[in-house]
């Protein structure tokens, strides 16, 4: 199968959504399809806009030279229709966040194009994005567009449904994972330090500050019958803030900044419980990626990262803020628990790995297809 992945971001830009259409790109490449990504990202210096191959797959960039370096492109509609009409594709599949005017001036080209169409939404709207959404959807009626609309979680294709209840039903294709890529046993320890662990990206959305009152609290209804001890992997604007808030209050807290595949697992093999404290989450992978190493996490009932942690098997789930402060001092006094559901984590297999995943993403290239028929 020929396919086009369209992200406003990807290589050499980081971040969720560009690891993820990178991993998905390369998984069906594997699997024996023809893939190309679309992209407004410029490359590098011998590469700005054009093409180039990149792991093995053709990459074309629509890119523009926009102050701050900014995803976008002025003739979007234009140069997409080029593409598609040069290097012709079987089916098109759009990543978009809150805000990507690149994705959506490429379903438009696609669109036109008569191709099969699958957007993922790689994010949770809000009430404002909800909104904004549902005054373009009437407006320019793209819910009708005959493009078949998806989410990572089911929080958040339950908000795309809202903003727009033509698109219904909006389906679930959730991030793929090796799970064996993290597998691993706890190292073995002599003290009695329960320790926790995060990964974030250490700004407002992913809620640091209230991490650490939620330890804080845990804390105090430990007592000193166990210590606690946090490690946040991960860098962000927020960060000396958080690190004045961890001295003021006492805090075991190590910021570990940014590490690499390697150094987290090195960090998770030492950790006994994963944290992850966001509300605003539309899956989580490295949630995801804590509980493929055995950890048992604790995350907000609010979050997309309900997809895979049913409360008391994958971890502990907290209605606010409070309850999972509650579940963090629960899963570090109670040790039979915390094993128990450890080694669940370490022997079950979650469904998200990528043989899963590929055949959701077939399934949605299938009803993008009698979407547009």
């Amino acid at each position: 199968m020929r396919i086009a992945h369209v992200s406003d971001c990807y290589l050499p830009r980081t971040g969720g959504i560009e690891t993820q259409v990178r991993a998905l790109a390369l998984q069906q490449a594997v699997a024996g399809n023809d893939v190309r990504v679309i992209t407004a990202t410029g490359g590098d210096s011998e590469v700005f806009a054009g093409t180039e191959i990149l792991d093995g797959i053709t990459i074309h960039r629509v890119a523009a030279h926009i102050p701050a370096g900014l995803p976008l492109h002025p003739r979007t509609y234009r140069e997409v229709s080029s593409v598609l009409a040069a290097d012709p594709v079987d089916a098109v599949h759009v990543h978009a966040g809150v805000i990507s005017p690149f994705a959506w001036g490429a379903i438009r080209a696609a669109r036109d194009a008569g191709l099969p169409v699958l957007v993922t939404v790689h994010c949770i709207w809000g009430p404002v994005a909800e909104r904004a959404f549902a005054m373009s959807d009437r407006a320019l009626g793209w819910s009708q567009w005959g493009i078949q609309m998806s989410a990572v979680s089911g929080i958040a294709a339950a908000r795309i449904e809202k903003a727009a209840p033509a698109s219904a039903p909006v389906i679930v294709i959730p991030n793929g994972i090796t799970p064996g890529d993290w597998a691993m046993e706890p190292v073995p320890r002599v003290d009695d330090v329960v320790r926790m662990a995060s990964v974030m990206r250490i700004a407002p959305r992913k809620r640091v500050i209230p991490l650490l009152r939620m330890l804080n609290s845990a804390q105090r209804m430990l007592g000193s019958d166990v210590t606690l001890e946090l490690t946040i992997i991960g860098d962000g604007p927020e960060r000396s803030r958080a690190e004045r808030f961890a001295r003021k209050n006492g805090l075991a807290v190590t910021f570990a900044g940014r590490l690499d595949g390697l150094g987290i697992r090195d960090v998770f093999a030492h950790t006994d419980i994963y944290v992850q404290p966001s509300i605003k989450e539309s899956f989580g992978l490295a949630a995801l990626e804590a509980r493929c190493a055995g950890l048992p996490l604790v995350i907000h009932a609010e979050s997309g990262t309900t997809q895979f942690v049913t409360d008391g098997i994958e971890g502990l789930v907290g209605a606010d803020d409070w309850a999972m402060a509650g579940a963090i001092a629960q899963l570090a006094y109670d040790r039979a628990l915390r094993e128990r559901i450890a080694q669940h984590n370490r022997t079950h297999e979650p469904a998200d790995s990528w043989p899963h995943v590929l055949q959701e993403v077939i399934h949605g290239y299938e009803l993008a297809s009698s979407a547009r028929a």
